[in-house]
């Protein structure tokens, strides 16, 4: 059976929840404008659903030259172009630090009079350096504000057999991928390494190390135990609990849609 890409979800701001397009530019940092927006505290750091899980409640909407972000059980929005120019700043994701601009004191005081916190809406500029972690595979590139990586695959196949083994089945969006699969066997995706969609080239560089986010209800915003739980009980290894495939493109950065096929060249050992 021919693997296909079903979904396909952005993520403009990260920690917020994503968008469901039809067709996406690859660039090198990702999908385009994957995760080039992020909230950040007094101190520069990143703000995330790991703290705040309120922000899955909010709705990002797109726009023709904009995004539109609405306030959670609010009648209130906040319009984000999609290129911000802004004063320079230095901030962090996780152990890195990097540039990102400034976007305005309007979005600073609509975020943090929901949030009940002091916080700014910070863009990652074309400059930004920010490279992905030494991984086993050798590969590197450029990334956005995401955790670690540019891309997030998961196969549609690896949620039915985890939602097999669970009470209540849950939804994809609890593990934020970037492209959803179709056509491959449960985590088939693990097992990836060089893989074309048209005329892009990528590699599949690890599994997706998770974290309590995915125990996060995206429609109500309710932490639970699942699906951590479950995953601990055969997708745990070194103490990590995996769950997706993390990947980066490496030539071509044309545009993928839903429905490309994907064609794999060459496997590596799974988890």
């Amino acid at each position: 059976m021919d693997i296909k890409i079903t979904q396909l979800f952005i993520y403009p701001i990260k920690g917020l929840p994503g968008i469901s397009v039809q067709t996406s530019l690859l660039t090198k940092r990702g999908l385009q404008y994957d995760r080039r927006w992020m909230l950040v505290d007094e101190n520069g750091r990143f703000l995330s659903q790991r703290g705040l899980p309120i922000l899955s409640q909010f709705k990002v909407l797109k726009g023709e030259q904009e995004f539109i972000i609405e306030a959670p059980q609010k009648e209130s929005t906040l319009t984000i172009p999609f290129q911000i120019f802004g004063s320079a700043l230095q901030v962090q994701v996780w152990e890195d630090t990097c540039l990102a601009y400034h976007f305005s004191e309007e979005a600073d005081r609509w975020f943090s009079e929901i949030l009940a916190q002091k916080c700014s809406l910070v863009y990652m500029p074309e400059q930004s350096v920010r490279e992905t972690p030494n991984n086993n595979q050798g590969a590197s590139g450029l990334v956005s504000f995401a955790d670690a990586y540019p891309l997030l695959l998961i196969g549609q196949a690896s949620l039915y057999k985890l939602n097999s083994l669970l009470a209540e089945p849950i939804r994809m969006d609890r593990f934020r991928p970037n492209m959803v699969l179709d056509g491959t066997t449960p985590f088939e995706e693990d097992t990836f390494f060089e893989f074309t969609i048209g005329n892009n080239s990528f590699i599949a560089v690890k599994p997706c190390a998770r974290c309590s986010v995915i125990s996060i209800n995206q429609q109500s915003g309710e932490i639970g135990h699942e699906p951590l739980k479950t995953l601990s009980t055969f997708r745990q290894k070194h103490n990590k609990i995996y769950f997706g495939e993390n990947a980066l493109c490496t030539a071509g950065f044309h545009e993928i849609s839903v429905g490309n096929k994907i064609s794999i060249l060459s496997h590596k050992m799974g988890l």
